[in-house]
């Protein structure tokens, strides 16, 4: 008999994880360690098909939906969504996991939706939309014929940040910052792009003239021009003295891409010690914003419809209006 778990109690058998990397590992000796991948749900979906698993699929309950909907549907998501659904749909399991999906109604999602709103009205939001998600997936895959229990389950009211970082206040947390957090400010705010796509920027993407994005969330493909300020931060970055020059932009003293965590770190500190309290995330909306131009500032942040640019800007400046005479 194997040895009982310490921990990833979820996981299911001869699925192992060594540091950031899943295995599966033969149940028989000599204990053979096969490398699956680095990626959670890419691994269970190699997992299965090494162990020719199929669920029970005529019990129809919530947890034989969501282990295919994790095998099948997260390998497609990008890598940040797969890392908060998977907190979102632990959440979800605790309370319907033994429920046949059938069985699940409006009331049941609604009493969900009070209690974990008291803790955490947002998260409860996202919670309620992987579940939807997840139900219409079984209503596609034949687990179920009946309407989406979330469907007139109204979720809570979410206020969207509003923050307008000024020119001041920006300049202040720069004269306190590390050089490399200097470095992702001027770049997210000459560039537009969420933190995320500043800290991945690498020197290959420089090419032609210009920085070539392709931004996490949406897989918007952007080449940006270099010049005029943003053509100064890029040298100012290239020109830098470094003891290993690695493939970032953005990089920290090992040569190593400038993590995310560090970024935040680092930003922290400054942001205290100058008495200011924006996010780093809000530079974005200050780069959309002070573009003055809405068709500049949608193709810069890479939105899809005016609409959203222009809901963007409004939320942090209002709407400009002309006086009564």
């Amino acid at each position: 008999m194997g040895r009982r778990r310490e921990s990833n109690f979820d996981d299911p058998p001869r699925f192992h994880r060594k540091g950031n990397v899943w295995y599966h590992v033969s149940g028989t000796s000599p204990r053979i360690w096969s490398k699956l991948s680095s990626d959670r749900a890419e691994a269970l979906r190699l997992w299965a098909q090494r162990e020719g698993v199929k669920e029970d699929e005529s019990t129809r309950l919530f947890s034989v939906v969501a282990k295919r909907y994790v095998r099948e549907v997260f390998p497609t998501k990008a890598v940040g969504t797969r890392r908060d659904n998977d907190k979102e749909l632990a959440n979800l399991l605790k309370v319907f996991a033994h429920m046949p999906i059938d069985a699940i109604q409006p009331m049941h999602i609604r009493g969900y939706m009070d209690i974990r709103g008291q803790v955490a009205k947002v998260r409860a939001n996202r919670e309620k939309a992987l579940f939807s998600h997840v139900y219409n997936k079984a209503r596609e895959w034949g687990f179920t014929a009946l309407q989406n229990p979330c469907q007139g389950v109204k979720g809570f009211k979410e206020t969207g940040r509003s923050r307008y970082v000024t020119d001041a206040e920006f300049a202040k947390v720069k004269a306190h910052a590390h050089f490399t957090v200097v470095d992702a400010m001027d770049l997210a705010l000459l560039t537009g792009q969420r933190p995320a796509d500043v800290l991945k920027l690498k020197r290959a993407d420089i090419r032609d003239g210009a920085l070539w994005v392709v931004q996490n969330k949406t897989a918007a493909r952007l080449a940006i021009e270099i010049t005029g300020e943003l053509a100064l931060v890029i040298a100012r970055i290239l020109e830098r003295p470094k003891k290993i020059t690695g493939l970032y932009l953005i990089q920290d003293e090992l040569g190593g891409p400038l993590r995310k965590d560090a970024l935040r770190s680092r930003f922290d500190k400054a942001r205290t010690s100058a008495g200011v309290s924006f996010q780093f995330r809000d530079i974005r909306a200050k780069a959309a914003t002070d573009t003055g131009d809405l068709a500049h500032s949608q193709s810069l942040l890479g939105h899809k419809t005016r609409d959203m640019t222009e809901h963007y800007i409004k939320a942090r400046m209002g709407a400009r209006v002309r006086p009564l005479r």
